[in-house]
């Protein structure tokens, strides 16, 4: 580090030749100054890397108190702007309350919260909220495999997608693994529609075409495409639990963290009652 510290004093003695800028103490001169505002040389420590040369140090010193000033520059105005009441320490102690607050309350939630989440509760909730899962695009359960042209293979591949034995479902795997590009053989897994579309060259799949085009093969100069249709649920209705599992189990654990955070600000409230540290003090009564 103090390699890299004689570095960086060395960039900013040829910067000063340069620039002459009013230097402070030799031993932590000022690097820019903005009204009384001043950015010295300390203030940058741990910024360069262990073999930094000079230039290399004279490049980060001159983009460091470039963002450095324009920042002080917009501070110095936003004071001169500043609301005549405005109550800058009452701001402060807001706001480190508020740090300080959400720094426990993230511990609470590590050490409080439940992350299982059970096929169960997953069915239930969807089924109470599941009118909120509308679909915004088609999606589609179907296979899809893109393979380079000329095809690796082709007649074996060719035999392995018409075929759709199991053993022939694997063994299409293992060829994909192989030679694809991309592949989808989950038949139980649903994928937007718009994102097959995107792998096929251009118009070849749309919503108002795929119901006639439920299977099809086809080549252009680069690929093979190969694409064959279970189901279809279009826009507006209701998606599949499979489909939104993820956005289910986000909203639950949300939920729950809800949850834990007001029930253990009850418990912490309702301790600090017994032991008589909350007062509450009612204005007097006046006649008015």
């Amino acid at each position: 580090m103090k390699l890299a510290y004689r570095a960086a004093t060395a960039a900013l003695i040829c910067l000063c030749s340069c620039n002459e800028p009013e230097l402070g103490p030799t031993d932590d001169p000022v690097l820019a100054r903005v009204h009384q505002r001043e950015l010295r040389l300390s203030e940058m420590e741990g910024m360069f890397p262990e073999r930094a040369t000079a230039a290399d140090s004279a490049v980060i010193i001159e983009a460091f108190a470039n963002r450095w000033a324009r920042d002080a520059v917009l501070l110095w105005e936003s004071e001169q702007h500043a609301p005549s009441d405005l109550n800058l320490d009452r701001l402060v102690r807001d706001y480190r309350a508020s740090l300080v607050r959400s720094s426990y309350e993230e511990q609470l939630v590590s050490a409080k919260l439940d992350s299982t989440i059970t096929q169960e509760e997953l069915e239930a909730y969807y089924e109470a909220t599941k009118e909120q899962y509308q679909l915004e695009v088609p999606i589609v359960r179907c296979l899809f495999v893109r393979v380079p042209y000329p095809t690796p293979e082709e007649a074996s591949l060719q035999d392995l997608w018409n075929n759709g034995n199991p053993q022939d479902t694997a063994a299409l795997a293992d060829y994909t693994r192989s030679y694809a590009e991309v592949a989808l053989l989950n038949d139980s897994a649903w994928y937007s529609l718009d994102k097959i579309a995107q792998q096929l060259p251009e118009g070849t799949l749309t919503a108002d075409n795929v119901n006639s085009k439920r299977e099809f093969s086809q080549q252009d100069g680069t690929h093979r495409y190969y694409f064959r249709l279970f189901e279809l649920k279009p826009r507006k209705e209701i998606a599949p639990l499979s489909y939104v599992v993820e956005q289910a189990r986000r909203a639950i654990l949300h939920t729950r963290k809800r949850e834990v955070l007001e029930r253990t600000r009850e418990e912490i409230f309702e301790r600090e009652a017994r032991r008589s540290n909350i007062e509450f003090y009612p204005p007097n009564n006046r006649d008015t």
